[in-house]
């Protein structure tokens, strides 16, 4: 048995009207994805999604002719072209996918079979004002949503909390309530700081008064020291590490307690192989691990599979907030796009690896050269 071929395509969804994320000033006119293919020499092919993959189309003479079921194998050697390329991390979610296959197995059952259903929060991404962003909060529970996450990064603080003011007094305790204060990363074109130490404290005080679950990012991802003592000083949960992408890193982050919530996305860090072994590390220093999983339908299933079968979690991410950010948009490379149930539960079922359909005709019409 052998890894007789790879490929990649790269694919573009035009946009209209325009996604305004709240994390990016430029409105989004079109979505990215690339898909990856393994295929074995018995014709199974596993598939994979995530970030463009610079770079990785040079090396895939390290995996052809290779063993698909070497997961750990593979993972290191993903490692080590992640030092050298940009993200590569989609392969590893298809060699699981194939694996699965070839075993017969779903891919929640490779990694620990804990349990095959996973409830989900609803992720907003549009900043709206307080009376939309409280008919939203409504509508996340009629749908039945135990939980939803708003963005904060509006032009002031003061906006920001009349809009979870809106929400609360919209819902009350009818959804759980997670901020995401988005001071981990930037735009290539942002040169606007992250939050002081200071400054983040402020904020949460004011987070407690709400009851929010957990404050998301609130500090730079290196700033291991502020996030230990923020963590300490506060009633919150403190989130983060959706963009930390080495293993070290994570190691750093357990061993100085900066983190009550873990967020590694496996199509963009350390992929499923490794993430199993950290959300092991996550559960046994008593944190909680649930993935970011802001892409598409293969990426979220991927991080759902991982994290039901492992160590489980009380919600894990699921992007939605329509009309500007619909299944439809996110999950277009896919036939069906994902959808929880009136409970907000994903039930994973039981097909062999992550049980993934491609569109193909829509894959023909939005493919690119990047």
């Amino acid at each position: 048995m052998s890894i007789r071929d790879i490929r990649i395509s790269h694919h573009m969804l035009p946009l209209d009207p325009p996604f305004p994320a709240a994390w990016d000033t430029r409105p989004r006119r079109r979505f990215g994805a690339t898909i990856l293919r393994v295929e074995d020499d018995q014709g199974r092919v596993g598939i994979g999604s995530g970030d463009p993959m610079h770079g990785l189309s040079e090396m895939l003479d390290l995996f052809i002719g290779q063993d698909p079921c070497a997961l750990e194998r593979h993972a290191e050697v993903l490692s080590n072209i992640g030092f050298h390329a940009g993200r590569p991390w989609p392969l590893d979610v298809a060699l699981w996918d194939l694996v699965g296959q070839i075993e017969g197995r779903s891919a929640w059952r490779m990694a620990g079979g804990r349990g095959g259903t996973i409830a989900c929060y609803a992720s907003s991404g549009v900043h709206r004002t307080p009376d939309a962003m409280a008919d939203q909060a409504r509508r996340m529970l009629a749908e039945g949503f135990p939980a939803m996450k708003i963005r904060f990064g509006r032009s002031t603080l003061e906006a920001d909390f009349a809009v979870l003011e809106a929400v609360h007094r919209a819902v009350g305790d009818g959804l759980t309530l997670m901020v995401d204060c988005n001071q981990g990363w930037r735009m290539p074109w942002d040169t606007q700081p992250p939050w002081t130490y200071a400054q983040a404290l402020e904020v949460a005080r004011e987070l407690e008064r709400y009851g929010v679950h957990w404050m998301e990012e609130p500090l730079h991802r290196g700033d291991y020291a502020g996030m230990t003592r923020l963590r300490r000083e506060t009633r919150l949960l403190i989130a983060g590490g959706e963009m930390t992408r080495e293993w070290h890193e994570f190691q750093t982050l357990l061993e100085r307690d900066c983190l009550d919530v873990y967020q590694p996305d496996a199509v963009c860090s350390l992929g499923m192989t490794h993430l199993r072994a950290l959300a092991e590390q996550v559960a046994a220093a008593g944190c909680v691990f649930t993935p970011h999983t802001w892409g598409n339908g293969i990426g979220l299933l991927a991080n759902a599979h991982l994290t039901a079968g492992s160590v489980g979690t009380a919600f894990i991410e699921l992007p939605y907030d329509p009309p500007e950010w619909t299944p439809e948009r996110r999950d277009f490379p896919l036939l069906t796009p994902v959808r929880p149930d009136e409970q907000g539960r994903l039930d994973l079922g039981d097909a062999p690896g992550l049980g993934i359909t491609l569109d193909e005709e829509r894959l023909a019409q939005t493919r690119v050269a990047l």
